[in-house]
């Protein structure tokens, strides 16, 4: 919304301030301010000059005429000038030598055209006053010579552009801006809407209300032998431009005029192209209407129309019909102002793709008792600028429709802001907005009730608060704030009234006991043990489609297939909620080796969405006027999914880089196994590995992740065809671990260990199994041998040759032997690995390495 500063001191007496301090103030109450705009402070020296004399100049492509200007001087100007509109006797706009017009452009004396030209006449859009460069500005007759043109046309202005949101349409109106700011410097407020309206009888033009839901009131008045060919004043047209908008014609320019002073959108009918009794109503099935951007568009049911025995000739509140549209012609004019359903003016609006000023302010919520008092002032406007003469009479359509009344606590305000309001400031700036303010609670709104209009009143507040009755007031808002609805409201507007920056600033004491659950402290340290790894880590959408199942070979009764539908998809294309992690990485791996980074480590910690079985398959949905009881909340949870959490790595080219220092290493199966163990290790469990087959992972490259008996995920090589399907490059490899089943198994609290002052014994042991053996079982048989003296057991080297024969593997294990009371014997050293190695035969038939 641009607000022009002296359209706005017209209704409220300012002090000597500048538009920045207004802006402050504004700011101050809650309203956001975008930007400030300056005109007319910039020219200089142009004045008002009548035209005494033109010669014509020959000899040239264009037009150019050599005038005699009275400018106020002791002899006149001579200018050069192209234009033709203008003859001698007009006065015109001047800028003399030395002068600056708008954007700093200065204006001397210079010869063209072969004659000295002492100055310039100026253009509307040289003067800053719109795009009209096709000819000269012609000022009124009467306009006196040698006069400040910036003075007397009053283009010396601030423009205050604020950005409007939902909740506020009031201040989409001077109107509405000017209470805010009377109320903010505490001076008078003149309202453009207080008109005392005549009694009228009769009827302007027949019209009804066919559907209450749509609209509540809807006036005509009318207006014959209006002038079509009159301009608009130019303090009409300098105001609409400079509040954003276009000029048209006259009666297009009356009805802007006052949407942008009063904030109710009028709306110009053609009479003689009207067809019968007007009817506002929803459309029909099948209908059609062109509107006035030459479109023809197809009506939905839920649209709110005005329509006349032709059929629609308008979408309500939004855009006229083309067929009544005001035409150079009209004469005979019907102005229409009504008070149109918000929420069915906003919908209509977005599904027709039509956005304008008109929408924007029904959708916000208009003043219900302004249609009345617009529609008057418009066609007396028009009788005034254009001849019109206004015709007796007026129709007035309307559904009753009770105030809200409010019932809260007078406390109420403080309690939300933690300052103490008094019950009189309370009630002072309530009835500066507009409310009227009554004592007590009325009997229509009593506690736990609801007022006629629907609206909840704060009888749980008072019970909440303790209050007695003498402490509640009951509220009635104003017709121009359909945004103040409950007890909310009215605190936010005590609040903001007396200031934000007077609330103090105060940070909550932390509560004994509190901090991060084990759950999340977790999360952190998996985080930093794999970014330690070497892991980057990356953040996806939750959203996945049917499609991934597919590339990712899920086999038709996995129950990753099993995912839950969003009702309204961010994108028709990825309508589920993911089952595991590995989608979105694996797209996100392939857009970085897209743009050049060969060598990808990615990791990803995040929900995924598990259906429950039997559960319903949509949430119910509950209404926002009470709180949900119990067996509602109950309903709900019931419906959710299982949501565990989840950490998956997924990694391609080099894990170990090369360079000077010598040749690096590729990532493999390995790599993301170590990558599961990193985590467990913070979770203090160790893993047991085991080879599996389980889709997307290679047959042969997949391992099981367990804790104890529980699964908690897979690492491996991923299938060559899931790598072809995401056009992932070649032997790409990830692991998906489930974190909530690791903080299930997690031990207590963490004790700290004994450290023994005795020397570690060392043994080192080289066993020959078969090829199939996994390591993990030759280790636990290793430890479970070796008993309690075993401190730590490490694998450094795998053989496979002839020396071990066909089918066979060397696994070759240094032993750390301590106890915490004594140095070992070689003996006790030696009987504890020979344990080990027996235990390993007898387990997995493993043979001592001799060679």
């Amino acid at each position: 919304m641009k607000v022009p500063l002296s359209w706005l001191r017209e209704h409220v007496d300012l002090p000597a301030v500048t538009a920045h301090e207004v802006a402050d103030k504004l700011t101050a109450a809650g309203l956001k301010l975008e930007s400030i705009t300056s005109y007319g402070h910039d020219v200089k020296n142009v004045v008002v000059g009548e035209v005494l004399e033109i010669e014509e100049l020959t000899g040239f492509k264009k037009p150019i005429r050599h005038c005699k200007v009275e400018v106020g001087e002791a002899t006149p100007r001579e200018i050069v000038c192209g234009a033709t509109n203008f003859a001698v006797g007009d006065r015109v706009p001047v800028v003399l030598p030395g002068g600056v017009l708008p954007g700093g452009f200065e204006v001397g004396a210079r010869k063209t055209y072969g004659r000295l030209s002492e100055g310039m006449i100026c253009s509307e859009r040289e003067l800053g006053l719109g795009e009209d460069h096709s000819g000269i500005m012609v000022l009124p007759a009467d306009s006196p010579i040698g006069a400040d043109v910036v003075e007397l046309l009053g283009l010396r202005d601030d423009v205050i552009e604020l950005e409007i949101t939902p909740d506020i349409g009031y201040a989409l109106s001077i109107r509405g801006v000017a209470r805010e700011v009377a109320i903010a410097f505490g001076v008078e407020f003149r309202d453009p809407a207080d008109v005392e309206l005549p009694e009228e009888t009769g009827v302007a033009w027949p019209a009804s209300i066919g559907d209450p839901t749509a609209c509540d009131r809807f006036v005509l008045r009318e207006v014959r032998g209006f002038d079509p060919a009159t301009p608009s004043p130019f303090w009409m047209r300098l105001r609409l431009m400079r509040a954003g908008m276009r000029p048209v014609s006259l009666a297009v320019d009356v009805t802007n005029y006052l949407m942008l002073e009063l904030g109710q959108p009028l709306h110009a009918f053609d009479r003689d192209e009207l067809d019968g009794e007007i009817v506002v109503r929803r459309a029909v099935a099948g209908e059609r209407l062109e509107t006035l951007d030459h479109v023809v568009r197809d009506l939905d049911p839920d649209d709110i129309l005005i329509t006349d025995q032709s059929g629609p000739i308008s979408i309500a509140g939004t855009m006229g019909g083309l067929k009544t549209e005001i035409s150079d012609g009209s004469t005979d004019i019907v102005i229409e102002a009504a008070h149109f359903s918000a929420t069915g003016i906003s919908r209509g609006s977005r599904r027709h793709g039509l956005v304008s000023e008109a929408s924007k302010r029904f959708e916000r919520g208009v003043d219900r008792e302004l249609p009345l008092v617009a529609s008057w002032r418009a066609v007396h406007m028009l009788a005034e600028l254009g001849g019109a003469t206004v015709q007796p009479g007026v129709t007035h359509a309307q559904v009753d429709v009770s105030p809200p009344r409010i019932a809260i606590p007078v406390g109420h305000p403080s309690a939300v802001a933690g300052v103490t309001y008094s019950k009189e400031t309370v009630v002072a700036r309530l009835e500066q907005v507009g409310c009227v303010v009554t004592d007590g609670e009325d009997p229509a709104v009593r506690e736990g009730g609801v007022a006629p209009t629907g609206v909840v009143t704060g009888g749980a507040l008072a019970a909440r608060l303790a209050v007695k009755g003498d402490d509640m007031i009951t509220v009635t808002p104003p017709s121009w704030r359909p945004d103040l609805t409950d007890p909310n409201d009215l605190a936010e507007e005590v609040i903001r009234l007396e200031g934000y920056e007077n609330l103090p600033s105060v940070l909550p004491s932390a509560p004994a006991g509190a901090g991060l659950t084990e759950g999340q402290r977790l999360r952190r340290r998996v985080g930093r043990a794999l970014a330690e790894g070497g892991y980057v880590e990356v953040l996806s959408y939750p959203f996945f489609s049917a499609d991934d199942f597919d590339r990712l070979l899920l086999p038709a009764e996995d129950a990753r297939r099993h995912a839950v539908r969003l009702a309204n998809p961010l994108s028709e294309d990825e309508p589920l909620m993911r089952t595991t992690l590995l989608p979105g990485l694996l797209k996100t791996l392939v857009r970085n080796v897209g743009r050049g980074f060969a060598d990808v480590a990615l990791y990803e910690t995040g929900a995924v969405y598990r259906p429950r079985e039997g559960a319903a398959e949509v949430a119910p949905v509950l209404g926002v006027e009470r709180r949900p009881m119990p067996e509602e909340l109950a309903s709900i949870e019931a419906a959710l999914p299982d949501q565990p959490l989840r950490v998956a790595v997924v990694l391609t080219g080099e894990f170990e880089r090369s360079g000077w220092w010598g040749g690096g290493r590729q990532a493999s199966w390995a790599d993301a196994v170590q990558a599961a163990r990193l985590v467990a290790a913070e979770a203090r469990l160790e893993l047991s590995i085991s080879a599996d087959q389980h889709e997307p992972w290679h047959p042969g490259r997949c391992a099981a992740l367990y804790v104890g008996d529980t699964l908690v995920g897979h690492a491996g090589e991923l299938h060559p065809r899931v790598v072809e399907a995401y056009g992932l490059p070649a032997r790409t490899s990830a692991m998906e671990l489930e974190l909530s089943r690791l903080e299930a198994r997690m031990p207590g609290p963490v004790e700290t260990p004994a450290v023994s002052p005795y020397p570690v014994a060392t043994q080192d042991v080289a066993l020959i199994v078969p090829d199939f053996t996994p390591v993990a079982d030759v280790e636990a048989a290793l430890r479970d041998g070796a008993g309690a003296l075993l401190e730590s057991i490490r694998l450094f080297d795998v053989y496979v040759g002839a020396q071990v024969g066909e089918g066979n593997k060397s696994l070759a294990y240094t032993m750390r032997f301590r106890a915490p009371d004594r140095t070992l014997t070689a003996e006790e050293t030696t009987a504890a690995r020979d344990a080990a190695v027996a235990m390993a035969a007898d387990r997995v038939g493993a043979q001592l390495r001799s060679s």
